[in-house]
């Protein structure tokens, strides 16, 4: 499994984390019961502090990404369909965002998105 930890992002490292692993999971890299690596293994080789670690760890468990068995170490959880095509939802909500954003900068109207959105959804069916 390979972790990228961008030092300059404003975003907290055991964050990066969680979003790195959720993609993983979400894109079928990390299949269900794959073992992820031990939390101070990781803590080691990404150079952080096992705490961070744990932190992301915790995160992720507790939002359903993973499970951990005792004495085992963690594993990816059953693919629960929902909880991913939430996480997509809010990741759609955030490209429609700055999509106005740009559009407002851009003076484009409404039906001008419209249109561009139809264009590129027939070439994607």
């Amino acid at each position: 499994m390979h972790i990228l930890i961008d030092n300059k992002s404003g975003a907290p490292i055991y964050d990066q984390i969680c979003s790195e692993i959720k993609g993983q999971i979400i894109s079928g890299a990390l299949r269900e019961h794959d073992m992820l690596p031990s939390i101070r293994g990781l803590a080691k080789d990404l150079g952080i502090s096992f705490i961070t670690t744990k932190r992301a760890y915790d995160e992720l468990e507790r939002a359903g990404f993973i499970y951990t068995v005792q004495g085992k170490g963690c594993f990816v959880a059953p693919k629960n369909t929902e909880l991913i095509r939430e996480e997509n939802l809010k990741k759609i909500e955030s490209h429609i965002d700055e999509i106005i954003r740009l559009a407002a900068i851009s003076a484009l109207s409404r039906e001008d998105i419209l249109e561009m959105v139809r264009f590129a959804t027939e070439d994607a069916t």
